[in-house]
């Protein structure tokens, strides 16, 4: 693939409407109009980490995406921590999204299970998954443009009709609390804010596409740059639309399905039904492109030989025809059906969480692979360096302290993602080590 195919691929894992459509709405019940800060908030800190993300990638171009830039900068022994958070985000993803189609086919079929409709979305994108990445590629490409028009039709339908100026959700957010409107607390919005991470995550998951690009080390930084840009404006202007074109606030902060409670509203029965339909198959073509990465990750673990060497093997398997990583696709499926039994709300918490503590260790990664110069063979070499990463350090240690502050959710899931570290480098001491040192390898050293 070049940028094209991989900006397509990328911006489908992100998938603009789905965030919009299904992570969003959860973000107005915790901050209520204060989600407008949060989402800006987690722009702001997401361009930091798209600059690391983008120098690193184009140092270390491998489908294992993190761990392999962590491990390779701050040692085997990180590397394989971030291996295990990972691991845990990779299976939430592609459920978090999948719980929500069934809101957006009920005008089409009402009373449709939630669980049931994740799972077979699930299973069909991971059999899709298989075919070759060109194919998917293109075929997520058609889906990704579907999905950009029913955000302008959400974002005209909110400006159209404004009902309060932006700046009184910029100065004085609220949220509902005992039934009525109050102002909303930090805490609410930081958490919030961690829950935004999600929402905008993925501009740097070209990086498990890289083996299959065409000269991946230069042309990767774009691709995470231009999905960054992309991402940002798509969520960020919707929501605004919406936030400052609702008619009742406290009608939209209390409904169960804000956005479409709007586009009835706004448009009228027929049109929620075309937009709820467009959205739908937004959130199948996000679970496809995620189990596309997710296999992408866990052939990478069984190269680096991060299991048994029957698991091991397995990863490694591609297929005789479409050359996809068939077994690995399996197994991210498997892994995401499997917790389509956790509440939807705590999904989005606990990744959003996660990707937190991601971001700040291939933030670190940046700053001590410049110094020790491991990553200075990387062909894009982000502007102002080192204010970047520290920056973003700064920006992402706050919404930790934030969320921690949270006892009911937030210090929850830091406890849980910091139990997974903990677990992970156990499981690296333990195992790992008495096979002797564990070795990161790349599509080159496996071709050797």
């Amino acid at each position: 693939m070049r940028v094209v195919g991989a900006l397509l691929l990328t911006l489908s894992g992100v998938t603009p409407a789905s965030s919009v459509f299904v992570a969003v709405p959860q973000l107005i019940s915790q901050a209520g109009t204060g989600a407008f800060l949060a989402m800006v908030l987690a722009g702001l800190l997401a361009v930091p980490v798209a600059y690391v993300y983008a120098e690193l990638s184009s140092a270390f171009p491998i489908a294992g995406g993190e761990y392999c830039m962590v491990g390779r900068t701050l040692g085997p022994a990180a590397g394989f921590a971030v291996l295990g958070v990972t691991v845990m985000g990779n299976m939430l993803g592609p459920t978090v999204l999948a719980l929500g189609a069934s809101t957006y086919l009920a005008p089409i079929v009402p009373g449709l299970d939630a669980r049931v409709v994740a799972i077979a979305i699930i299973a069909l994108a991971t059999l899709s998954g298989i075919l070759h990445i060109r194919t998917n590629a293109w075929v997520t490409g058609v889906f990704l443009l579907l999905e950009l028009s029913a955000l302008a039709a959400l974002t005209v339908l909110g400006f159209l009709h404004v009902s309060r100026p932006l700046s009184e959700m910029a100065l004085h957010p609220v949220v509902i609390s005992g039934g009525t409107l109050a102002p909303t607390s930090l805490a609410a919005i930081g958490l919030a804010t961690s829950a935004a991470i999600y929402a905008f995550n993925g501009y740097g998951a070209a990086c498990y596409f890289a083996e299959e690009m065409h000269e991946a080390p230069r042309v990767v930084a774009h691709t995470i740059l231009w999905a960054l840009v992309v991402t940002v404006v798509s969520e960020l202007i919707p929501t605004i639309a919406v936030l400052v074109g609702a008619t009742d606030m406290h009608s939209l902060l209390t409904s169960q399905n804000a956005f479409g409670d709007f586009l009835r509203a706004r448009g009228g029965d027929a049109f929620n039904t075309i937009i709820s339909l467009s959205v739908a198959l937004a959130i199948i073509n996000a679970v496809l492109a995620l189990v596309l990465q997710n296999g992408r990750f866990f052939y990478s673990t069984g190269r680096d030989n991060a299991w048994t060497n029957r698991v091991n093997a397995l990863f490694t398997i591609t297929h005789v025809r479409f050359h996809s990583p068939w077994v690995a696709t399996l197994a991210a499926g498997i892994s995401a059906i499997a917790v389509c039994y956790v509440p939807l709300e705590f999904l989005l918490v606990l990744t959003g969480a996660g990707f937190a503590i991601t971001y700040v260790a291939v933030s670190l990664a940046a700053l001590v692979g410049r110094w020790r110069g491991t990553s200075s063979h990387a062909a894009y070499r982000m502007p102002f360096f080192p204010w970047l990463p520290l920056s973003g350090l700064v920006a992402l240690f706050y919404v930790m302290y934030t969320n921690w502050l949270d006892p009911a959710s937030g210090r929850l899931s830091l406890i849980i993602n910091f139990i997974v570290i903990v677990a992970s480098l156990a499981y690296y001491h333990v195992f790992l080590r008495r096979r002797g040192e564990w070795v990161l390898r790349g599509p080159d050293d496996a071709a050797g």
